[in-house]
This record gives C-alpha cells, structure tokens and sequence, in this order.
C-alpha cells in the first residue's frame, strides 16, 4: 500500500504539470512518456498487491479508487504526449474565422486592433460554445490556448491627389485586407538580417508592393538622420508584372507617408493576436483522476482511524 501511495500522487504532480505549464518540447519525448508509463504500470501492480493484503470493503475500495485515479491520470498525460500534435500557431486577419480541426472548433479574430489600450482577444467557438482567450491561457480540454501578441502592419495608399486607393492581398488570407500580418521572413542578401515581410497590390495604380518591417535598431542603422525612430518599413515597389521600378524603395517610420513608385504610401504598426494552441492531458480525465485518488485516500484514512 506505501507504493501505492507514494505513486499515484506523484503521477498527478507529473500530468498536473503538463497542463499548468503546457506546450514543453519534454512531454512529447518518447522517454518522458515510456517513464511515466511505468510509473502507471507500477502503480497498477502496486495496487494489485495492496488488494489482497487489505482487509475489508472499505480498504479495497480505497485501493481500487487510488490505482482507477492514478492511471486515468497517468494515461491521459501519456496520450497527450504521443498523440496530440505540436505546438501550433494560427494567424488570421482582422475579421476572419479561422477553422482549426485539430481543436474542434474556430478562431474568430477580432475586427479592429489597437494601438493603445489591452489587445482585443480572440474568441473560441465550438458546437455553439463561444469563449474569450485573453492575456492568461485558456484550457479547453485537451489543448491549452494562449495569445501570442504579433507585429501587423495597417497599409493605407493614395495617388497624386490624395484619393484613397484600394489595397489588396491576392495571396494573403483576405484579400481585401490593408493588414499586413507579416507571416513569411524573408533574407537581406549580404547580411544575417532575417526578417517579416509581405506584398499586396495596388490594382488601380497597376502596382505591387513587398513591405519588410525593421526593428528600431536596424531601421536606425538604415536610415541614421530620419526625423522619425522606432519601427520602421521599407517599401518596395513593382509593376503590375512585378518588374522593378527606378528609385521605388522607400523606408517608412510608424505613421509616415512616404512618396514611392507613382504611390503615397502610409506604414501604421500594430500589435494584433495570434493564437498559440499547446496540448495537454484531459481535463476531465486529469480531474476525474484526482477526485478518485482524493477519495482512495479519504477511505483509507477513515479506515486507518477506525
């Protein structure tokens, strides 16, 4: 019976664990797995042996409620380790709902972003379900979602006169979104520099544009004398074939308008949402487990006083 109580709490500590501090590249190692079970192996061989030696309805009932709890537990946090997926990352535009099969369910992004004020939260929605994920994460059973605050880039463009001209992303998740979300990084040659990039294209203005966001730091080391600091993107513009255009590479600051390959165009940046979803062992079953130990314990406890 002392294995017995010694295993099944700590095979809790191990999966309560995995779910308050979810998404650790170690609960998807095979060893990590095969240990932990053992440990449920043990403890079922454990128990086995603590039922014969008991004596009484009461002490075998405690057993069975220990060793049922220990590896309801324990293999719940096996599965997740060998048969939930990776760590993921969904991105979605301003707006969209984004299907995710492997949670059941949908992401709705929030429409507007903010660039003061707390970052607008993403809802989880399921079979009628809906749930905010805020700052903290989220458990929705066997998974584990989190906000993952990105840089976006808010694109707006105009001609000669200041008329306002439609943006689109013929290759981005919306096509009709001046949203840059900056999902792809892309190499500077002759340099280490790695970094976010996207295009959208300008069909009044027979125009298409790559953008890439710098940081301050490197957007103080392009552009030293800038009446502007902080984060900053360069605009590169082509034809509507994607040819390059003399003298069409501009650096826009936050906020600034910049006058580049027959366009005006105005970089605004901003923190928008992204959701990271992790897996982690049932809640139910890690529950139910728990309360069964809790309750192997209590009997035997009140059998140990009477």
């Amino acid at each position: 019976m002392r294995s017995l109580t010694f295993l099944a709490p700590l095979i809790l500590a191990i999966v309560a664990c995995e779910i308050f501090l979810p998404g650790r590249d170690l609960y998807h190692f095979g060893w990590f797995n095969l240990a932990l079970a053992a440990l449920v192996i043990a403890a079922l061989i454990a128990a086995r042996g603590a039922f014969r030696s008991v004596r009484g309805a009461r002490a075998r009932i405690a057993v069975v409620a220990i060793a049922f709890g220990a590896a309801t537990a324990g293999f719940a946090g096996v599965a997740s380790g060998l048969l939930a997926p990776d760590n993921k990352t969904v991105i979605g535009a301003p707006g969209a709902s984004v299907r995710v099969d492997d949670l059941g369910g949908s992401l709705s992004f929030p429409l507007k972003a903010s660039a003061d004020g707390p970052a607008p939260e993403v809802a989880f929605v399921r079979s009628g379900w809906t749930t905010s994920i805020g700052s903290g994460p989220r458990d929705i059973g066997s998974f584990v979602l989190r906000q993952v605050p990105r840089d976006v880039v808010y694109v707006e463009a105009t001609d000669a006169r200041g008329g306002s001209l439609t943006v689109t992303q013929p290759n981005g998740s919306a096509f009709l979104s001046p949203v840059l979300l900056l999902e792809q990084k892309q190499k500077i040659p002759g340099t280490s520099l790695n970094l976010p990039f996207d295009a959208f294209a300008v069909p009044a203005a027979h125009r298409n544009v790559k953008a890439v966001l710098f940081t301050a730091q490197q957007a103080a080391m392009l552009s030293p004398t800038a009446a502007r600091q902080g984060q900053a993107v360069l605009f590169d513009v082509d034809d509507e074939d994607d040819r390059p255009l003399p003298n069409a590479i501009a650096l826009a600051h936050d906020g600034e308008t910049v006058e580049v390959g027959g366009l005006h165009l105005k970089a605004a940046l901003f923190r928008y949402p992204a959701i990271e979803y992790v897996a982690a062992p049932s809640l139910v079953a890690v529950v139910l487990g728990a309360l069964a130990v809790a309750a192997g314990f209590l009997f035997k406890n009140e059998r140990a006083v009477a």
